[in-house]
């Protein structure tokens, strides 16, 4: 039977949380940056393989989830003064997709498989940030966002079983997860989701 849960090869150090909590601003600023690209990949899916009809409903559930979560950390900017910043490279996305193949078949496994460890990450570090926070309103928005991405890590995992065999997806899954680690362990903690 395929884990048909996403998951991940390592945690997220406890410790990672005080450098979101002491810069909180610069926090919600990369947040809203992250949201808005992960609606624009839930979307760039559908633009490379539009004849996968079986996945596109989900694809834009994704992508409108995103999009809310975008206009609402946008509404908590606004409350707090702050402005959106030009986007800066994301080393975590970055590297990530420099492990996906090549090939129309490949890349498509890949790409969902990379967006479920991703969806899966931010899950993990939004429950971090619920955890710690001590504002009421902004720990249950950060254990909502929490619940949802986590529901993304999963769906992004299933629509692979639509075209590839559940061996593969294992198999491959396992092998992206292992990169994720590797990629999270070296990067530097920044007042960023990743």
């Amino acid at each position: 039977m395929p884990r048909l849960r996403a998951q991940l090869a390592s945690s997220t150090d406890p410790e990672w949380v005080k450098v979101i909590l002491e810069n909180f601003d610069d926090f919600l600023i990369d947040h809203a940056s992250c949201e808005r690209k992960a609606m624009a990949y839930a979307m760039s899916v559908v633009v490379k393989y539009p004849d996968r009809t079986e996945i596109i409903p989900d694809l834009l559930q994704v992508a409108q989830d995103e999009l809310d979560h975008f206009r609402d950390v946008l509404l908590l900017m606004n409350e707090r003064g702050l402005q959106m910043t030009p986007d800066e490279p994301d080393p975590y996305v970055n590297q990530l997709i420099q492990v996906c193949r090549h090939g129309r078949e490949k890349r498509l496994l890949d790409r969902l498989l990379v967006a479920s460890v991703i969806e899966t990450r931010g899950a993990e570090r939004f429950r971090i940030i619920a955890e710690a926070l001590e504002d009421p309103r902004l720990k249950d928005f950060y254990r909502d966002l929490w619940a949802t991405e986590a529901r993304h890590g999963d769906v992004f995992k299933k629509m692979a079983l639509n075209y590839f065999d559940e061996d593969e997806i294992d198999s491959r899954n396992q092998e992206i997860i292992d990169a994720e680690a590797k990629i999270i362990a070296n990067l530097e903690w920044r007042p960023s989701l990743h």
